[in-house]
């Protein structure tokens, strides 16, 4: 694992909050084979959030779902910057305006300064999406990727 992942808990978010986060994600998993992953730090080393967002997706090798179904929800809090990168299977099929869409949801959000209501929000939303374009099946399906926050600096 590389040195800049840290898991150590941040003062970003409550326990409960925490918690909450992550049963979102989950409950999404849940009804999918798609993965959901949250990366919260404090400030964006890039300029483009997305950019940042890409470095960690690969670095977090989220690219090796199955179905490349996996989806990073990137948040660098003090900057207040966000972005949410889908890999080739989902982006295929959901495209750069739901992606836009789903980033604008979680801003109105943040600007009420509900930064936790926001990503379960978020989480929800891309769930639905996931199930809709990769339903869960039983037989197949594992949960391909730890379900919890990664914290950066």
């Amino acid at each position: 694992m590389l040195g800049w992942f840290k898991r150590k808990p941040e003062a970003f978010f409550s326990e409960e909050e925490k918690q909450r986060i992550v049963a979102a994600v989950q409950e999404a998993e849940q009804r999918t084979s798609g993965e959901v992953r949250i990366y919260v730090e404090s400030r964006c080393r890039f300029v483009d959030p997305v950019m940042r967002a890409r470095e960690l997706f690969f670095a977090l090798k989220m690219d090796e779902t199955e179905a490349r179904n996996g989806v990073l929800v990137y948040v660098a809090m003090k900057d207040r910057q966000l972005a949410i990168y889908g890999d080739e299977g989902i982006h295929a099929r959901v495209g750069h305006s739901f992606w836009n869409a789903e980033v604008q949801k979680m801003l109105s959000l943040f600007n009420r300064n509900d930064y936790a209501e926001g990503i379960t929000v978020i989480i929800r939303v891309i769930g639905e999406a996931l199930v809709k374009h990769f339903p869960f099946n039983r037989e197949t399906d594992t949960n391909e990727l730890p379900d919890d926050i990664v914290f950066g600096r």
